[in-house]
């Protein structure tokens, strides 16, 4: 009576430890996952014990340890009730395993799959494929006397299969359909590039994850103790197996981890004893410490290798749970056959025969629980869409399935209205207990300072606007502006920015025209300044009746006392004898004119000379003089900003596009046709390089 209680104590203690296991999956999964969806991890470790073992109570521990149908499944037990004190300290143990079980899938399609979804996982997990792949071989494991009587067994436990803790009853099963789930799922948005190269997700919590480690492994004694159903001699071994298959699988994946990738990765040692663990379970009765070691250590790699395997295939596994539950799994069962003692696994069977069997166990109940879940999830995901949207995902599952902000959460929602809005009197949250919230805190007081310099700019650009506009006032007031409509002469400019680097003006003197037109280097106030004195300058001058050669030497000489070094004009000055009708101009290193005659073909003067304010001259000769008469003809003179147009084949305009514009323009008046010079070349180009300036005469 003493020894059944005590026994009844232990198997007790060893549930609670089990239990506790699922409090280290939960610390486990959360600390691997991202930050924005580890409330829901947490969550679904609650959720899936709830629905696990009520599932399992109404049904599945009918189906796993009633009595058999062939060896298939369990007929009775259903909707469990005993009054054997073993009996039910057995339930409570092994309601701990299914648990477990459904806890392995939520680890692997972390982060994209719906609460609800996983849910359905979890129940069918519990009605169908534990239930039945672990009656096949643990149904004669049953403490009721009732059913223990009929000897109760299934096939496998019949032909000698052994698994003493699960390694591949819990782990191999939960790894399988996690496998299942994660293929119709998919990975995670932005995992895997075109160029097959792998995006690395970090984890939102590394020491959570490594006391989750250190939880699951200290609960684990009571997983693989507790097994035993008797607390006798066999129990000291049992754990001494496990504590050190875990160590060697901790240190066999660490320095497996070094060797690949020259660092101690986290990865590795959080998930290595979590391989040794695994692969001993199947046969931490029956082998020595020795074997136990070499168990983990080979487990450990198996593990470490496993996640690289399943990125080759694409295969997206949050937390790395089925290269440790699955293919640990499956080599923990494979060395029940190579290490276990036969004496101690009790089958009679030579090691060759034992691992025929353990073969045939891991192939029958990995393809039925592979096969059943993928069917039932497909069918699922079918009905019920299981993935959350991209949108949602990228959210955060925390939010989106919970509705759970967090201070990181708010403080990118501020980010992102501030990037949408470019407010910067927007605020992030400063909670100083939280690293968002200190990050928040540096954020807004350097969003204060921006928005005080801004406010400073703003001040400063508008001040700096005024002054620019004024300057463009004061600018186009120097062309021309008294109406020469009896003379036939007509002229244009267009700046590209504020402030234009060309300028033109004609000032009829005695019966004469004189003009000019000029494009000065570079661009902005500089070169506004620079035109301006130019355009002045050509005022005076020619108010002194000066020959256009006189009128660029006094210009050039001033310019080159007084601008900014480095700046200088291309210009074009003459004198149109109304009565004569002649023309006569000077030109200082600029386009050469065009002259279109009255059969429209045209005429190009290639003198071009020097341009002025570049250096002081002693001589007017330095430029040179041309004269012609304009009857039935007509002057185009005018800046690079048109030859250099481009049009919308991306080519520049040039000479010869100007020459076909102004084809098409022939016979309109002298003002009419700059207008509509003009105009053309605004609709027939893509854009405009330079300012634009046409002076038109006769």
């Amino acid at each position: 009576m003493i020894e059944q209680q005590i026994d009844t104590l232990w198997v007790l203690i060893s549930a609670i430890l089990v239990f506790i296991m699922q409090a280290g999956f939960m610390c486990l999964e959360a600390g691997l996952s991202r930050k924005k969806n580890n409330i829901n991890v947490a969550l679904k470790n609650i959720a899936d014990f709830g629905v696990s073992v009520s599932v399992f109570w109404a049904i599945g521990f009918g189906i796993m340890f009633g009595s058999s149908m062939g060896g298939f499944f369990g007929t009775d037990s259903f909707f469990f009730v005993s009054d054997n004190a073993l009996n039910q300290s057995f339930f409570v143990f092994q309601a701990m395993f299914v648990a477990t079980a459904a806890s392995i899938i939520s680890g692997v399609v972390a982060e994209r799959l719906k609460f609800f979804g996983y849910l359905y996982i979890t129940f069918i997990t519990a009605l169908l494929i534990y239930p039945v792949a672990g009656h096949w071989a643990w149904a004669d494991l049953n403490r009721d006397p009732a059913i223990a009587l009929t000897n109760s067994m299934g096939w496998l436990g019949k032909i000698g299969f052994v698994d003493f803790a699960g390694s591949t009853i819990v782990h191999s099963i939960g790894g399988w359909i996690a496998l299942s789930a994660a293929i119709i799922i998919g990975p995670r948005f932005g995992r895997f590039k075109k160029n097959n190269s792998v995006q690395k997700f970090n984890g939102s919590n590394l020491p959570l994850a490594a006391l989750g480690t250190l939880i699951l492994w200290f609960g684990w004694f009571g997983f693989n103790g507790g097994s035993n159903g008797t607390l006798d001699d066999t129990v000291p071994l049992i754990l001494v197996n496990t504590f050190l298959s875990a160590a060697a699988g901790l240190i066999a994946s660490l320095v497996f981890g070094y060797v690949v990738l020259k660092k101690v990765e986290s990865h590795y040692i959080i998930n290595g004893p979590l391989a040794g663990l695994v692969s001993i379970t199947a046969a931490c009765h029956a082998v020595d410490q020795l074997s136990a070691i070499i168990i983990g250590i080979i487990g450990g790699i198996i593990a470490s290798y496993g996640n690289s395997f399943l990125e080759k295939l694409k295969v997206d596994d949050v937390v790395g749970a089925i290269p440790v539950h699955l293919f640990a799994g499956i080599w923990g069962t494979l060395a029940v056959a190579l290490f276990g003692d036969s004496n101690l696994l009790g089958t009679d069977l030579t090691t060759w025969n034992q691992l025929k069997i353990q073969v045939i166990g891991i192939v029958s109940i990995g393809a039925y629980s592979f096969c059943i879940s993928f069917i039932l999830i497909f069918i699922i995901n079918l009905l019920i869409p299981l993935r959350v949207s991209r949108v949602q995902e990228e959210l955060g599952l925390n939010i989106v399935e919970h509705n759970a902000s967090t201070d990181n959460y708010e403080l990118l929602k501020i980010l992102k209205k501030q990037m949408e809005t470019k407010d910067l009197s927007l605020r992030g949250p400063q909670d100083p207990f939280t690293d968002a919230g200190q990050i928040g805190f540096y954020y807004n007081r350097i969003m204060q300072e921006l928005e005080e310099s801004k406010i400073e700019l703003d001040r400063w650009r508008k001040r700096i606007l005024s002054e620019i506009n004024l300057a463009a006032e004061v600018q186009q007031s120097l062309l021309p502006t008294v109406s020469l409509e009896q003379y036939p002469i007509a002229g244009i400019n267009i700046p590209l920015g504020e402030i234009s680097g060309d300028f033109f003006d004609y000032i009829p003197i005695n019966n004469k025209l004189y003009f000019t037109l000029g494009d000065v280097s570079g661009k902005g106030v500089n070169a506004g300044i620079v035109m301006a004195k130019a355009s002045t300058l050509f005022k005076v001058f020619s108010k002194n009746e000066m020959s256009p050669q006189e009128i660029l030497f006094e210009t050039n000489n001033e310019l080159a006392e007084t601008s900014v070094q480095g700046m200088f004009i291309t210009m074009v000055v003459g004198i149109y004898d109304l009565k004569s009708q002649t023309v006569t101009w000077a030109n200082a290193g600029h386009q050469p004119p065009l002259i279109r005659d009255s059969k429209g073909e045209f005429i190009e003067y290639s003198d071009a000379g020097i341009p002025v304010g570049v250096m002081k001259q002693e001589s007017s000769d330095i430029f040179t003089s041309t004269t012609i008469s304009l009857k039935d003809k007509r002057l185009f003179i005018f800046t690079d900003g048109i030859t250099e147009a481009i049009n919308k084949k991306g080519e520049e305009l040039g000479v010869e596009g100007i020459k076909q514009i102004l084809e098409k323009n022939k016979g309109l008046s002298t003002k009419r046709e700059v207008e509509k010079t003009v105009l053309t070349i605004q609709q027939t180009t893509e854009k405009l390089t330079d300012d634009l300036t046409l002076l038109v005469i006769g």
